[in-house]
């Protein structure tokens, strides 16, 4: 029987790396790691784990219908931040999740999960309109829908893993105390928090395992691959409770970006997935056991103590 394997875009990145890690460590599903650079250290290590590696360009259809030779599933995220992206303009994510599908389509992938965002412009009516990794994101979905590839879309929150890769949790000079800094955002609106690590990667397994029963309801259907839902007062609650040391959240009036800042409101004011029951009992069902911010401060507190 041939393996049945599922090429992970983004393999070497926060996202990727869960869903690589979680499809090695259940064992029906063979990953195949993409990436611009399969000498990097990173993509090595995923070899050594057992994953396959296989080089792709994002901008270069031929290369990635090459990638996906042989493939049953994707799961399809952009990086729009990336260098290389970035220099293309403000519209380079949707470009290049517009060939991603279009090399599914061709390579006859039977599934697709694509990683998205709710599309700011609409939620609020135009007043959030420069949220470019967002809506480039959800105009993919719109994309995806059209193309006929048999798919789901994995919707994706406020990443957990933020506290240490982009600072958001930072000692206080000449203190015991920590600041939770997250900008522009009011001290009682929720937030949607995503363990990726431990909850992302569960999310793709189960409805790659799920995505051929009709009963299940997977197909065409667009999931919360949300942890918790909570406000960043709370948050710093849970987190002094964990660290043993006093964590205040701080709203800082801006984060020296524009589309950040404008991210940020529009979070702040309509919230990520308002009308949606956190944790997804739809993913609950599939199998999926979502993590609490409290396992997560446990966990993690060794980086801040």
């Amino acid at each position: 029987m041939s393996p049945r394997i599922v090429a992970v875009f983004g393999a070497t990145g926060t996202q990727g790396s869960s869903v690589v890690q979680a499809l090695l460590a259940d064992g029906t599903f063979v990953p195949r790691a993409i990436t611009r650079n399969c000498s990097s250290e990173k993509a090595l290590k995923l070899k050594s784990l057992g994953a396959e590696v296989a080089q792709a360009d994002l901008w270069d259809i031929d290369s990635l219908k090459q990638a996906l030779s042989g493939v049953e599933a994707v799961y399809g995220v952009t990086d729009y931040y990336d260098p290389k992206n970035f220099a293309q303009g403000h519209n380079s994510e949707m470009l290049l999740g517009k060939n991603l599908v279009d090399a599914a389509k061709a390579m006859d992938v039977k599934y697709f999960i694509w990683s998205s965002l709710p599309h700011c412009t609409r939620v609020s009516n135009g007043k959030y309109a420069n949220v470019y990794h967002f809506d480039n994101k959800a105009n993919v979905d719109d994309y995806l829908r059209d193309s006929g590839v048999p798919h789901s879309i994995l919707q994706t929150g406020w990443f957990s893993e933020n506290l240490w890769n982009y600072n958001v949790l930072v000692p206080v000079p000449e203190s015991n105390c920590l600041e939770l800094n997250v900008p522009r955002y009011d001290p009682q609106s929720p937030q949607y928090i995503t363990w990726v690590e431990r909850d992302l990667g569960q999310c793709a397994l189960a409805l790659l395992k799920h995505y051929k029963d009709p009963e299940s309801e997977v197909l065409s259907c667009t999931f919360y691959a949300v942890s918790a839902k909570l406000n960043y007062t709370q948050f710093a609650s849970i987190l002094q409770q964990a660290l043993g040391k006093p964590v205040s959240f701080v709203s800082s009036p801006t984060t020296g970006m524009q589309e950040m800042d404008d991210m940020y409101d529009f979070q702040s004011e309509f919230g990520l997935y308002p009308h949606t029951t956190i944790p997804d009992p739809r993913l609950i069902n599939l199998g999926v056991k979502f993590h609490t911010m409290e396992e997560f401060s446990q966990e993690i507190k060794g980086r801040f103590v």
